[in-house]
């Protein structure tokens, strides 16, 4: 079965008509006493009984389960199933299955509503429907369900009865989307050389050779110094002064009024479908990656690698939203007195021009504490329905951002962002 939207319906204005009628028709018969007349009266007056009794009748011995997966990823379709008993002797007919699922409807903004899970037509006495919906996770998020009820007007349409369900309420957590980057040019941190052999892509930079110690548990093997090792008849093993490595800090702008457009088509999705794709990428190649950012509650997740830590990211940036009241200049103040000299800090910036300013101090400044920039620009333009407005790729912002040597990626509203980041 297929879900559908409920709307509001006008159910007062039919039954106002039909009683007004009813009513004419008794004034007539007591005037001009017709049988005929009386008949029609007659003939009214039990449809608006039964017009009004019927469908809580019907509702009367229903229940209905829905049960699903507490858990999704954006952009995938996921199977609800659908339990209504009938605990009457007596068949109960077109009874509507309804449910509040807010993630439908959300990619386009909407307001959550009641979603028709499906319209069954007969159930039996003493019997039972099942049958599953397909619904397809519009948007990231976290989603409170239910209740869901059970509906129906029939057999006139004059009165809609509503039954709610036992199951009460449940939860749905939405994963953002992650496309595949195949590789990006990401610097890191001198400290965090020679740990473990971490990836080092294109561009990073190397180490120099500083001298030779003692082998300490813990080492490399590979940078044993074996000449010197037997000439001394003990262990040396290589040191070396490191220039870079791979680290990655994801830092999220939260403010209000920095997140435009609506639905899946707003800056913070965009941002939150980077920051979870990079995190991918480093997970995957043993890099070190951490998240911040400041809505109404900080988000700040400290540094570490591997499924466990990038599972913990993603249930942050499932919930994460755009309500906070802090600038994003001073978050990236707060980036700066912590952040790794040669680490590959990536922003976001779609905030309103008057502080573009106050953002390219905040950027020189971890530029002067040694860290590398990534700047994912948003056409703000773009993504505001009028389309009007300064774009941020034409501003100020985006000459510092070169003057800089940041790595800048401007992306518009229905940009493919795996081609952009796959380049």
């Amino acid at each position: 079965m297929n879900a559908a939207v409920v709307t509001p319906r006008r159910r007062i204005a039919i039954p106002l008509v039909l009683a007004g009628i009813t009513l004419v028709a008794y004034f007539s018969a007591l005037n001009r006493n017709q049988p005929l007349i009386w008949a029609v009266a007659a003939v009214l007056s039990a449809s608006l009984v039964i017009g009004f009794a019927w469908p809580h009748w019907l509702a009367g011995r229903l229940t209905v389960r829905r049960s699903g997966p507490a858990k999704a990823a954006e952009g995938k379709v996921i199977n609800l199933s659908v339990t209504v008993e009938n605990r009457g002797w007596l068949p109960r007919f077109m009874v509507e299955v309804v449910d509040r699922l807010p993630f439908v409807g959300a990619g386009e903004g909407r307001a959550p509503g009641g979603v028709s899970l499906g319209l069954i037509g007969y159930i039996p006495g003493l019997g039972r429907r099942d049958f599953e919906v397909s619904l397809v996770c519009e948007k990231r998020g976290l989603y409170q369900l239910g209740p869901v009820g059970l509906s129906t007007s029939f057999p006139l349409g004059l009165a809609e009865a509503r039954r709610a369900g036992k199951e009460g309420s449940s939860t749905l957590v939405v994963y953002p989307e992650i496309f595949p980057i195949a590789a990006w040019p990401l610097q890191g941190a001198p400290s965090l050389i020679h740990r473990g052999g971490h990836f080092l892509p294109s561009g990073s930079g190397s180490a120099e050779f500083r001298g030779l110690r003692e082998y300490r548990r813990g080492d490399n093997p590979r940078h044993v110094h074996w000449p010197t090792s037997a000439r001394l008849s003990q262990l040396m093993v290589k040191e070396y002064e490191p220039l870079a490595s791979p680290c990655l800090y994801l830092v999220l702008d939260l403010a209000a009024d920095a997140n435009v457009g609506r639905g899946k088509h707003a800056t913070l999705e965009y941002a939150v479908k980077i920051t979870s794709s990079l995190a991918r990428l480093a997970c995957d190649n043993g890099m070190p990656v951490r998240l911040a950012g400041q809505g109404k509650q900080a988000l700040d997740l400290g540094t570490g690698q591997g499924e466990a830590h990038f599972g913990e990211m993603l249930e942050r940036l499932a919930i994460v939203d755009a309500d906070g009241k802090t600038p994003y200049f001073r978050v990236l103040d707060k980036v700066a007195g912590d952040c790794l000299a040669g680490e590959t800090v990536v922003t976001f910036l779609a905030e309103p021009s008057e502080r573009v300013l106050y953002t390219l101090q905040s950027l020189a400044l971890l530029r002067a504490r040694g860290a590398h920039l990534l700047a994912v620009c948003f056409d703000r333009p773009s993504f505001l329905p009028s389309g009007g407005g300064v774009s941020v790729t034409e501003s100020a912002l985006f000459a510092g951002l070169l003057d800089l040597g940041a790595q800048v990626v401007p992306v518009r509203r229905g940009d493919d962002l795996m081609r952009l980041f796959n380049r």
